[in-house]
Formats: C-alpha cells, sequence, structure tokens
C-alpha cells in the first residue's frame, strides 16, 4: 500500500517538474509572453531578457511575419513607415520599443542585427531594408511592393498585423 501512494506521489512530482519544463520552455523559446492589442501592436508581459535572447526574439519575429517594423510610438519616421504600408494596405507587425518592457534591449539586439539602433527597423521578408525614410524612398522608387509580393501569401494571413489584406495595384 505504501508503494501504491509512493508511485502516485512521485508520479505526481513528475507532472509538476515537466509542467514546469513546459512552462519554461515556452516562455525561452519566445522569449517573451506577448499579447495583441487592436491594430498593430505588441506589448510585453514580461522583463528582463538576457541580449541573447532578446536577440532570438528579433529573428524569430522576424522570420514568422513578412512585414516587421521595430518602433517607438513617438517617432515621426516611425509613423513614416508605418504610414507607407497603411497607403498600399499590407499587413505588418509592429514591436513598440518604448512600450515593451525589453525594449532597450531589444533596440541593442537590433544593432547586433541590422548594424543600426535606430528606429524604426522595418523588415520584409526576413531582410533589414532599414528606416523609415529608406522604407518611403523604396516605395517612391517602385521597389518596396515588389518585394511585399515575394512574401505576400504570408502577409494576408499574418495574425494581429497590419491594416489589411495587400493587394498590389497592378
Amino acid at each position: 500500500m505504501d508503494m501504491g501512494i509512493f508511485r502516485a506521489a512521485a508520479i505526481f512530482k513528475l507532472h509538476v517538474i515537466f509542467l514546469q519544463i513546459l512552462c519554461l520552455q515556452v516562455v525561452t523559446s519566445f522569449d517573451i509572453c506577448t499579447f495583441m492589442r487592436m491594430g498593430n501592436f505588441t506589448s510585453s508581459t514580461g522583463g528582463a531578457l538576457s541580449s541573447t535572447a532578446c536577440v532570438q526574439y528579433v529573428q524569430e519575429v522576424v522570420s514568422q511575419n513578412c512585414i516587421v517594423i521595430f518602433s517607438k510610438t513617438t517617432c515621426p519616421y516611425c509613423k513614416m513607415a508605418k504610414n507607407v504600408f497603411n497607403e498600399i494596405g499590407a499587413n505588418y507587425k509592429v514591436i513598440e520599443l518604448d512600450e515593451h518592457n525589453d525594449g532597450r534591449r531589444l533596440q541593442e539586439a537590433l544593432a547586433q542585427v541590422t548594424g543600426a539602433r535606430t528606429v524604426p527597423r522595418v523588415f520584409i521578408n526576413g531582410n533589414c531594408i532599414g528606416g523609415g525614410s529608406d522604407t518611403k524612398q523604396l516605395h517612391q522608387q517602385g521597389k518596396l511592393v515588389p518585394l511585399i509580393e515575394q512574401c505576400a501569401s504570408c502577409c494576408s494571413n499574418s495574425e494581429g498585423s497590419g491594416s489589411g489584406q495587400f493587394q498590389s495595384a497592378k
């Protein structure tokens, strides 16, 4: 009888340990727990990520979304970049660094990944295209839409992103 109780307690303890490991893996694999608000906004509910975790987070977000803008809410160049994508109807994901618990570290991670720490940092199809002025210039030169069309299928289905489905005006 004591052996049965011991086994049950051991199995229970293993389940608790398993759940703790699972929760830890989820948090570390995504590096933060995020929630979506209306529109294009992502914020963090966690904090104090390591610089390695921040770089991994940036890489994951960029690899999982066609268009990503690392932004600050008060930055006019960030607004310029978002306006370009809104005008052409492209879906995009925004990470507002000034409202993110790990915003400073994420900005440093962006410096490591892109070579620049200024915002916005705009990514299309996994590649950094630059900032707000670069985004606007690519659009004016007719080069932005072709970049987006290369990953348009992921843009139109990306959850929590952008202002609508992308449709090029051909």
